[in-house]
């Protein structure tokens, strides 16, 4: 694997200047948002989740952002889920979007609310039928000792939502991240990439900065 140290791309496709930036950064992330969809990006709404336990260790997962509004990032998760317990002990997380053929970050800093049941609600009816049956049948993050073991609980709610109607289970719902810092990252050759920060200040303004890359 020697080779891994030689691998490198200059980024030359894109800049990112400071009269370019929307002076808030939610409308800065939209823009950018929809360039990612309008390249054909894979799956632009996945984004690197960081979350910390109670004993300080750091944990990442791809999680897949299913709304997003000047009230924050949504996404969807089992309750009982490695993720949620640290969540629930400490509610600051760190996100990551990247969009590589753009050439683009996004991160994100924060922390986490629960969003309601209805809200909770309203996106689980909207979820394929297997992806609802899904959730009833997944202890998310807890030992098992075989695939086998998720085949039958699938089986057994297949039987017990024979009419098609899957309620919301107690145990999945969604968080909103209620963004506290935004940066924009923009590569750039020969590694000087352009770099804006925008932190919420005390008044709930946003100031966008530049960083050294």
């Amino acid at each position: 694997m020697d080779h891994i140290s030689d691998l490198r791309e200059d980024y030359t496709k894109h800049a990112l200047r400071a009269t370019d930036l929307s002076a808030d950064p939610f409308a800065q992330f939209e823009q950018w948002f929809q360039q990612a969809e309008e390249c054909d990006v894979q799956e632009p709404n996945a984004m690197c989740l960081a979350t910390v336990s109670a004993d300080g260790q750091p944990s990442t997962r791809v999680v897949l952002l299913k709304a997003f509004s000047s009230k924050g990032l949504v996404f969807y998760t089992n309750y009982e889920s490695r993720k949620a317990s640290e969540l629930e002990a400490n509610p600051k997380v760190a996100a990551n979007f990247l969009w590589l053929p753009l050439q683009r970050q996004v991160n994100v800093t924060g922390r986490v609310e629960r969003v309601s049941k209805v809200e909770a609600l309203k996106y689980f009816i909207s979820r394929p039928l297997a992806s609802r049956l899904g959730a009833w049948s997944s202890p998310q993050s807890q030992m098992i000792t075989s695939r086998q073991i998720l085949e039958a609980k699938l089986d057994q709610m297949k039987r017990k939502f024979a009419d098609g109607e899957v309620p919301l289970p107690d145990h999945w719902g969604g968080y909103r991240i209620v963004p506290e810092t935004f940066e924009f990252w923009q590569g750039g050759s020969g590694r000087l990439h352009d770099r804006f920060m925008y932190r919420l200040d005390a008044a709930g303004g946003w100031t966008p900065e530049r960083l050294a890359p």
